[in-house]
């Protein structure tokens, strides 16, 4: 088992963990959470013995062998499946015992050597190491490809499935989840629950944390906790300590409150003194409880759009790829085609598919990054589209500063309200994204990727738009961060277009999937349960060298009368045919969800900009009733001034108290909209 007793430990200045202690046992699939740069990874670095503890115990079992992806990008020529062999540490030492052996010629050196090849499992190491690469989303053409032929993602796949191959007694895993799409990620899940070894991953993928976890180890405020069950099962847990924590909390500030009372009545009397004394000696040793706050909890909200056009758009026979390199002559690279598909206001689209199919292909397309090779890409009129492209963060300039980019961004987009360009309005801005003081002036160069990530987040919600697509918008958030974007996505009016291997995020936003495959785009008549279950499905059908099952679709409309083998139509036959297409139950409850959500913006945003200018009138009033007290306050108006003031403090009143009520009716309105609808 591995033990840490009072250890503490400082990066720099900051104490990243201060007298914690925790044991973690062989075998246990641990979570370790925390805040961005709570210090997860300097832990990681202590178990994996790059950093030592500046005071208590780390006791972990010297014979263990640790398993951790490399961080580093691999340069070599080595091919993809020997470079995962080289992972496997005991093969590699039973391999240079042997050479070792037989070059000095020890018949007994030679046959331990074998024995030991055969434990490490030489005979069929290479299978597991192609399976592992299958796994994890690299196509049977690619498993010789040499390292550097690969792009930094699948090269950091290429670090993982090394990592993989290593039996290891703990095996640290810092974000993998990170290069992975949706199909990569349930199989390593998989794997991950059929390894015996002792295994702590950092991830802010939620259910990826409750699939695998059994133990979820929190850090905060450089102390670990360590609690029984998975993520869902810690916030359960945390959540019933902090509300016990803060009854504590309040019944110390009460009795608190009291010995005060007592001290500062009693203090200057003499027949009371001695008792004064005791109490404050007790208030002296009173245990200060702190308060139960959480810290930095982050939540934002996306501008409601300016128009809702319906349809927002429409894609007739499109197809999407890559132009040709210039003057090269050769034809366009199609990735997806044939698409034929309508967009809606208010719906909300995840797109699915393994990486390589065309998700981010179809989305640059709509986004005009790329241009359509054939076919029809039509958007409705007044249709303002917000795109975060992972590549974004890389494009940012590392020179810029978060105040820079914003004013820029002012001056080339332009905006309808003049008052949101000014500097200090982009600076209250900002600062709802978390850039406050002078993090609006810091280097983007120096930001963290969860920071750059809240920059790009805030450009686009700046513009206004009402139809996101966002690829990919999660991979550098946090979980709060995460849970934040979220909500402000289902309170979102527009429409949203996602990519995402994040599953809590494509569940609690999405309601219906459209699935990218085999060149072509179709709905996916099922939620993630089911998309998942396929995936499993033709896994095992691949491996039996069976016919893959095709993906849950439309169903067909089927004749009236029984139809015998004779007559029934083949599988592509009826897939081309021509008659109705009926969809499912659910596809019909989610289009009918988001035409619901559409409608009821319709109906109710008279009435919310309605309450927006009763805000706006209240905040001017508010100025001037405050003005005019100070006037008041400062004793400087004759008799018919004051007399003035007062009037128009009157005034004030009666018209804040009509707009106060007109305001909750407004509100109660909306309320009642919202329920019927």
């Amino acid at each position: 088992m591995i033990q840490l007793k009072n250890l503490t430990l400082r990066r720099g200045v900051k104490v990243v963990l201060k007298d914690a202690s925790v044991t973690l046992n062989p075998g246990e699939k641990v979570g370790l959470v925390g805040r961005n740069g709570a210090g997860k990874s300097s832990l990681f670095s202590l178990l994996a013995r790059r950093l030592q503890p500046d005071a208590g115990d780390v006791e972990m079992p010297p014979r263990w062998r640790l398993g951790e992806v490399a961080q580093s990008m691999p340069e070599t020529d080595q091919p993809a499946t020997d470079f995962v062999l080289d992972g496997d540490i005991p093969l590699a030492e039973a391999q240079a015992a042997l050479v070792a052996a037989e070059e000095s010629g020890d018949g007994h050196a030679i046959a331990d050597a074998h024995m030991h090849l055969e434990q490490a499992g030489v005979f069929d190491s290479r299978s597991r190491a192609q399976s592992l690469l299958l796994g994890l989303g690299f196509r049977s053409a690619q498993l010789d490809a040499p390292v550097n032929s690969f792009s930094g993602g699948w090269r950091m796949r290429l670090q993982l499935a090394r990592a993989l191959m290593c039996p290891a007694d703990l095996l640290l895993l810092d974000e993998p989840t990170n290069h992975l799409d949706l199909d990569a990620l349930v199989w390593l899940e998989g794997w991950l629950k059929r390894c015996n070894g002792l295994i702590i991953v950092i991830s802010h993928d939620r259910e990826f944390l409750d699939a695998i976890t059994t133990v979820t180890l929190h850090l905060e405020d450089a102390g670990l906790t360590r609690y029984g069950g998975n993520y869902t099962t810690f916030e359960e847990m945390r959540a019933e300590r902090m509300s016990q924590q803060a009854a504590a909390f309040s019944r110390q500030q009460g009795k608190i409150a009291h010995l005060q009372r007592f001290i500062d009545r009693f203090k200057a009397k003499a027949s009371k003194a001695k008792q004064a004394q005791s109490r404050v000696k007790a208030l002296a040793r009173m245990e200060k409880l702190a308060p139960v706050m959480i810290a930095g909890d982050f939540d934002f909200e996306f501008r409601e759009p300016q128009n809702l056009p319906n349809p927002m758009l429409s894609l007739s026979d499109l197809v999407c790829g890559y132009p040709p390199p210039p003057d090269s002559g050769a034809a366009p690279t199609v990735i997806v085609r044939n698409i034929n598909r309508t967009v809606l206001a208010g719906q909300r689209i995840g797109i699915l598919g393994a990486n390589g199919q065309g998700k981010s292909t179809l989305v640059k397309t709509i986004a005009h990054a790329l241009q359509p090779i054939a076919g029809d890409l039509t958007e409705g009129k007044g249709l303002s589209i917000g795109y975060f492209a992972q590549q974004e963060l890389d494009l940012l300039s590392e020179d810029d500063t978060p105040l820079q980019r914003m004013v820029r961004l002012a001056r080339e987009v332009g905006n309808a309200d003049a008052k949101d360009s000014r500097e200090q309005a982009l600076r209250d801005f900002l600062g709802s994204f978390r850039f406050v003081g002078d993090m609006v002036h810091q280097k983007v160069g120096t930001l963290s990727g969860g920071e750059r990530a809240r920059l790009v987040m805030a450009t686009i919600v700046w513009q206004r738009p009402n139809l996101l697509l966002l690829d990919e918008p999660t991979n550098h958030l946090d979980l709060n961060t995460r849970e934040a974007l979220s909500i402000a996505l289902n309170e979102f009016e527009g429409t949203v277009m996602l990519v995402s291997h994040d599953r809590a995020l494509l569940r609690e936003v999405c309601d219906e999937f459209w699935l990218v495959t085999s060149g072509g785009v179709q709905p996916f008549d099922g939620d993630l349960d089911d998309y998942q279950k396929w995936l499993l499905d033709v896994s095992r059908a691949v491996a039996r060298g069976a016919v893959p099952p095709p993906p849950p679709g439309p169903v067909l409309a089927q004749p009236a009368t029984p139809a015998s083998p004779a007559v029934a139509a083949p599988a592509a036959q009826r897939a081309n045919a021509t008659a109705p297409v009926a969809s499912g139950q659910k596809r019909d409850d989610r289009k009918a969800s988001a035409q619901a959500r559409s409608d009821l913006a319709n109906r109710t945003r008279p009435l919310r900009q309605e309450i927006q200018q009763i805000d706006t009138r209240l905040e001017k009033l508010g100025g001037e009733r405050g003005q005019l007290e100070g006037q008041l306050a400062s004793g400087k108006l004759a008799g018919a001034e004051i007399g003035e003031v007062g009037r128009r403090l009157n005034h004030i009143a009666a018209e804040v108290a009509m707009l106060e009520e007109r305001w909750l009716e407004l509100q109660a309105e909306i309320e009642a909209l919202s329920s019927a609808g």
